[in-house]
């Protein structure tokens, strides 16, 4: 009899002590220990889609369109303006779509990145198609808006529902922060990879075009503004672009799979996982009214404007400002590997010097790269050097916002307990600020250099056009990241804030487990 009573109180207490691990019926699990290796590193893998396509379209877009499609400066300001426009207002509708939905058996963000991955990856595609070898300029139009506004909004119902779920992987704010860091590099290997495939499958048919346009210039032929005419090395580019997208396409479906297969969701703390209770305009003030959110937003989102607006106009500046045409995707594929490289260097002084400091090293490597790039003129060693300082500091604008948000969402939480289940809002207005930074910086640059002359397909252009090339590779993006710096300044939450922040996470969640298990003896 003694002996029953001993099994029982032991299977009693297992069952206490293991409560928070079992599964529910919306196949979430509700398990607060540390996170596997195996699962960051699937965590990690499945945002790298997002920042293939996402750098591919930002470094070749607007020559493709220009030189490529040879669409008029106005046009191509438009789509890619309204494009951004579209993109970044759609995320934070797909964020409340997303926390008003409900679990599944396999979760409830997963299914929103699994069931919209194919339409994705066939709208990326059509976005590098060129449907005729010569469009009227509302064809034109019309099919590349719509296309990139498909793929915008598909990739939203990707990237939102992945982004928020860096809060569902179970372990504290020591295990985020290393998925975090796990994921930055893979997006940086994701970057370098979309880069890579697009610019050397691509660069060989824009380097045949400098060198033509060289050889005209050599005999004298060569008049400003000037184009070359159609010929079959503009048709194989718009192949290549094709080919291109296509490899893309099939590396965001295998990432995505991976991420399906090797990630599931688990409970945070003070979350529930289930449909968000409260109005949407509710939620959206109790989030913008979040001192220490709207700070981080604001800084990330100029200093994403600076780096944006340098990125998008990198391609036109080396081929038409810097006489380095033919290296541009070379210099490309030099940055971001830097860039990959860095995040590990990042993530350690991070751990050392702390998210804030940390971010202000990263930024200031910035400014005098983009002074002396714009300074100096067709000499490729430097430019070799200044890619690898510019894709350094890019890691850090990567890796330390991305890191800093979840501890804003605990601060939230802390200071509304009542407000659950509003994770996909915040990231989704944070990734709609980023996109709207982006898209503004290349539409104000496309329609500056509108403005200035920029004939698209040319191989020469005025005076100008190389100014405005100049003051909008460093200049203007040398004022955002300043701007963008002081903003990172004010933000709030400091490392003893982030200490006291898990203290008390770990008090709630605790409190949360006893109220569990008494509700469970009653």
């Amino acid at each position: 009899m003694a002996e029953t009573s001993a099994d029982t109180l032991v299977t009693h207490n297992t069952e206490e002590l293991n409560c928070g691990t079992a599964k529910d019926d919306g196949g979430v699990s509700h398990t607060q220990k540390g996170i596997p290796l195996s699962r960051k590193l699937c965590y990690a893998i499945g945002g790298a889609p997002y920042q293939m396509t996402a750098n591919a379209k930002g470094f070749f877009m607007q020559i493709f369109l220009l030189d490529v499609v040879q669409m008029d400066a106005f046009y191509v300001s438009l789509i890619l303006f309204m494009g951004r426009a579209w993109d970044a207002i759609s995320d934070p509708l797909v964020g409340y779509v997303v926390s008003k939905s409900s679990r599944t058996r396999i979760g409830k963000l997963i299914p929103w990145l699994v069931f919209t991955m194919p339409f994705g990856v066939l709208t990326y595609i059509m976005l590098w198609f060129t449907p005729k070898d010569t469009m009227s300029p509302a064809f034109s139009f019309t099919w590349y808006f719509t296309m990139c506004c498909l793929f915008d909004t598909f990739m939203s119902c990707y990237h939102v529902p992945y982004s928020s779920l860096n809060m569902f992987l179970g372990g504290d704010q020591k295990d985020r922060d290393s998925a975090t860091g796990y994921r930055m590099g893979v997006e940086m290997f994701g970057t370098l990879a979309g880069a890579a495939i697009q610019g050397q499958i691509v660069g060989v048919y824009h380097a045949k075009k400098a060198q033509a346009c060289s050889q005209m210039n050599l005999t004298g032929d060569l008049l400003p503004n000037q184009t070359l005419p159609l010929t079959d090395t503009l048709q194989n580019t718009r192949r290549a672009y094709v080919i291109a997208a296509v490899i893309l396409g099939a590396l965001y479906f295998l990432c995505c799979l991976v991420l399906f297969l090797g990630v599931k969701e688990q409970l945070a703390p003070l979350s529930t996982l289930d449909r968000i209770r409260i109005p949407y305009l509710t939620g959206m003030k109790m989030v913008v009214k979040h001192s220490p959110y709207v700070r981080l937003v604001f800084g990330f989102l100029f200093a994403s404007l600076a780096f944006q607006m340098a990125q998008g106009n990198f391609a036109l500046f080396c081929t038409h400002a810097a006489g380095l045409g033919a290296y541009f995707q070379h210099l490309v594929l030099i940055l971001l590997t830097a860039a990959t490289l860095s995040v590990p260097l990042w993530q350690t002084l991070l751990v050392k010097l702390g998210k804030k400091t940390t971010i202000f090293i990263g930024l200031s490597v910035y400014v005098p790269t983009l002074v002396i790039i714009a300074s100096v003129q067709s000499n490729l060693p430097v430019y070799i050097i200044m890619s690898i300082l510019a894709g350094s500091s890019l890691a850090s604008l990567y890796l330390l916002p991305w890191s800093m948000l979840p501890d804003v969402v605990d601060d939230f939480k802390i200071k509304n307990p009542n407000s659950k289940d509003l994770e996909p809002i915040f990231y989704s207005c944070y990734v709609f600020f980023n996109k709207f930074g982006g898209g503004l910086s290349v539409g104000i640059s496309t329609m500056a250099l509108h403005f200035a002359g920029y004939k698209p397909g040319a191989c020469r252009h005025n005076a100008s056009v190389i100014t405005t090339l100049r003051v909008l590779f460093a200049p203007v993006p040398i004022v955002l990241l300043l701007v963008g710096m002081v903003m990172f300044y004010f933000y709030p939450i400091n490392e003893a804030r982030r200490l006291q922040i898990k203290e008390e996470l770990r008090k709630a969640t605790t409190g949360e487990n006893d109220l569990t298990v008494n509700d469970a003896r009653l």
